[in-house]
């Protein structure tokens, strides 16, 4: 019963680790949202439509966020709107770093550098997930070439 008691708790935090990893990638969009849904119960929409607004918002600042990076040509424009969703990821993943390394750590210069490098990794991630999520968009008029060359094209030697 003992084992079965650690299993579980390793399990617990396995899955408790996987969620927080999973809301400070997205902290953009659920910054977002949840600040539309805090705006939208103070004037008066009731919690229930407070969580929908919030939900709606949180969804569409996603998308529009993976679009306008698919869409935008120049790279110091997919820059800027990479470091939207990178920055506060990273700030997101040290804050949930450090509050984790309390738990077990006594050195406050310890503590602090796996905060840095909780930092790193949930930022770096985050860049990611709107980089390759996101496909180029297509110019009108241009289309997917094939991948290898036509049949009867020439190498190099002959």
């Amino acid at each position: 019963m003992l084992i079965v008691g650690i299993l579980l708790n390793i399990v617990g935090l396995g899955v408790l680790c996987w969620a927080l990893f999973a809301l400070a990638i997205h902290a953009l969009p659920f910054f977002v949202g949840m600040t539309a849904g805090i705006y939208s119960f103070q004037i008066g929409m009731g919690p229930f439509g407070a969580i929908v607004v919030g939900f709606i918002v949180a969804g569409f600042t996603l998308v529009l966020g993976r679009y306008a990076f698919s869409v935008a040509r120049g790279p110091v424009v997919r820059l800027l709107i990479g470091l939207l969703f990178a920055v506060p990821a990273a700030r997101a993943g040290y804050d949930m770093t450090l509050a984790l390394s309390h738990i077990g750590i006594p050195s406050e210069w310890w503590r602090e550098s796996f905060a840095v490098l909780g930092a790193i990794a949930i930022g770096s991630t985050a860049w990611a997930r709107v980089s390759t999520l996101a496909d180029p968009a297509l110019r009108p008029g241009v289309t997917l070439g094939p991948i290898q060359p036509p049949n009867r094209a020439m190498t190099a030697g002959g």
